[in-house]
């Protein structure tokens, strides 16, 4: 009698532990099971090497601490917060060595206020939302009273920096007009472009109203003053690979963020002095 009861409670005692067993399997193949289904993947994120340069006032240079900064520099930061999907790396470089290194792969756009022409359309693609507006304008050193406007050119030097948009400009005005001025062309600092003007080596230059301050004389005041009426009219865009819409799509869409929620106005103020971010229209109208 005792070994049967012996028995049935080993029995008992198996069947429990089996079926606390399978209960057990079963919550950690439910948690298991839990755990995949709320884990996601780790989103891929893609750098992106952006080109600029160190030259040009409060657009991209370096400031006395030794950063990289400016309008273009910032602006890309903050687009950079806004597209979780890439990695925004600065590559800086001469202003003239920004569209063979972006058709050679070594950089993936450039922010440098750059401007659409037929030349680079050929062989970049553009994003199309405009960052700022350039109008361009005949500049001369702050004491010349004898160039008014571009009719006032004719034997005269014209400064520029190659494969700018102010060169396609000027080079394509000089074709239509029968060559009435000299181009000179130079990618040095600004200082060199003041010298230039100062010294009489060259007459003219193409500039912005807004970067005058960015170009001061020994005294700290602006040593150019524009002429004449605007010459240019254009978007400042980022520059891409021909190969690279999806990326220029999602900078379209990071541009038009920052403009409805203030921050590209904000910017522009606070680097260039004024808001340059609004169309032809609103600012004539101004």
């Amino acid at each position: 009698m005792k070994k049967r009861t012996f028995l049935a409670t080993l029995l008992v005692l198996s069947f429990t532990l089996t079926a606390c067993g399978a209960a057990n399997n079963g919550a950690n193949e439910t948690a298991n099971s839990g755990a995949g289904a709320s884990a996601s993947p780790a989103q891929e994120v893609k750098k992106i090497i952006v080109g600029t340069g160190t030259q040009f006032p409060n657009v991209c240079f370096i400031d006395e601490d030794g950063k990289l900064t400016g309008f273009d520099v910032e602006l890309v930061r903050e687009i950079d917060k806004r597209l979780p999907e890439y990695e925004f790396e600065f590559q800086t470089q001469e202003f003239s060595s920004l569209l063979l290194s972006l058709e050679t792969k070594k950089i993936d756009f450039v922010a440098h206020q750059m401007e659409k022409n037929p030349e680079r359309e050929a062989k970049f693609l553009f994003n199309k939302e405009p960052y700022s507006i350039f109008l361009s304008k005949i500049a001369v050193y702050r004491d010349n009273t004898t160039i008014h406007s571009i009719d006032d050119l004719t034997g005269k030097k014209v400064f520029t920096s190659p494969t700018s948009n102010q060169a396609f400009f000027l080079e394509q005005y000089n074709k239509d007009h029968n060559n009435p001025y000299e181009i000179v062309y130079s990618s040095g600092a600004a200082n060199d472009r003041i010298a230039l003007l100062k010294s009489g080596r060259v007459d003219a230059t193409l500039a912005t109203d807004f970067s005058l301050p960015f170009y001061p004389d020994t005294d700290g005041k602006p040593a150019m003053k524009t002429v004449g009426d605007p010459l240019i009219q254009s978007d400042v865009l980022f520059v891409l690979r021909k190969d690279s819409q999806e990326l220029a799509d999602k900078l379209d869409a990071a541009i038009k963020e920052v403009k409805a929620d203030g921050t590209l106005s904000k910017l522009s103020v606070e680097w260039l002095g004024e808001d340059y971010t609004k169309p032809l229209d609103e600012v004539v109208k101004k």
